[in-house]
């Protein structure tokens, strides 16, 4: 049996197919696969491992007759048609878990920068723009005794908002479920979506994109932020409205912004790049040797298991 893999990943989860002896096909430029060529390679593919920059819509997915799982290498699936690929047979799977702890490192990490204005100062050093201490010298804020809002309790925001309680910060929450884990561990609220933004001085998005998150952040809900708030996405960019948001930032209504993704990924919008109060991430949420790894290695064991007659192991359709 034949299988694609969209982009280079791990080589431990190339070789775990090739002990099953499966034909592993491999676009090795390190660049989103053209539509054509993408098209040609996955026709006849019994299984496919794809990433976030393959569209599978009803088009392509006509083309893959084949094909019995696409295996996407990330938490999210919104590049994928799920309820049509259902209708055609094809198990499509995620990697969840596995990368929960690099994103939501990564999460703090946006917080702190923004809060103590970090990629600020590293301009003003590499700039040989720094004279000396000064007492108004970028003054950020202390995270200690914020209210702390996670946008989204599943496994990212839970850990994300873990990782911070630890900064002596009240927790508050909004989700469509309560989260017992989250609240058990760092005695979170659970809030109205207006309480949530109006009342938290740091929001963290951690909501899938659907039909229903897209622009869920959008002019009205943006305006009930406070002017010593900061606001920190790294789930998917489209989930806030970005021309708002850069409104709002220009004019000062918010303290600052953490950006790990975009609304029109890859291309940035280049308001934001004049900025000085935003810190601007190539989309590395899970950007570690142990969650690349482990992403590759479960989308290479969704794959076996499908293609071996079982259950895939993370279904999502």
């Amino acid at each position: 049996m034949k299988v694609f893999i969209t982009r280079e990943i791990s080589e431990k989860a190339i070789d775990l197919l090739k002990k099953e002896k499966f034909k592993v096909g491999i676009y090795k430029k390190d660049k989103p696969i053209p539509r054509k060529e993408l098209i040609k390679k996955v026709k006849d593919a019994d299984g496919i491992i794809s990433l976030l920059t393959e569209n599978f819509d009803k088009e392509l997915i006509n083309q893959i007759s084949n094909c019995k799982i696409i295996a996407n290498v990330a938490v999210g699936y919104d590049n994928i048609d799920t309820i049509y690929a259902k209708e055609k047979n094809i198990i499509v799977t995620n990697t969840p878990d596995v990368l929960t702890d690099s994103t939501a490192d990564l999460t703090v990490a946006l917080i702190l920068a923004c809060a103590r204005r970090i990629p600020e100062g590293e301009r003003m050093v590499r700039k040989r723009k720094f004279k000396g201490w000064k007492p108004k010298l970028l003054l950020g804020i202390e995270l200690k005794d914020k209210t702390v809002g996670i946008l989204g309790a599943g496994r990212i925001g839970t850990e994300t908002a873990i990782r911070i309680k630890t900064f002596k910060t009240k927790i508050i929450y909004f989700d469509r479920e309560r989260s017992d884990k989250l609240e058990k561990e760092t005695d979170a609220e659970k809030v109205s979506l207006e309480d949530l933004l109006s009342k938290a001085d740091i929001i963290s998005v951690h909501l899938p994109l659907t039909k229903d998150t897209l622009h869920f952040l959008n002019k009205e809900r943006l305006k009930l932020l406070k002017k010593s708030a900061i606001l920190v996405n790294t789930s998917r960019g489209e989930i806030i409205d970005e021309q708002e948001l850069i409104k709002i930032l220009k004019k000062k209504k918010i303290f600052s912004a953490g950006f790990d993704v975009y609304e029109n990924e890859p291309k940035i919008n280049p308001a934001l790049l004049k900025l000085n109060n935003v810190v601007l991430l190539p989309h590395i949420g899970s950007a570690t040797e142990e969650a690349r790894t482990g992403m590759a290695l479960l989308a290479a064991k969704n794959v076996i298991e499908v293609l071996n007659g079982r259950k895939a192991l993370t279904s999502v359709n």
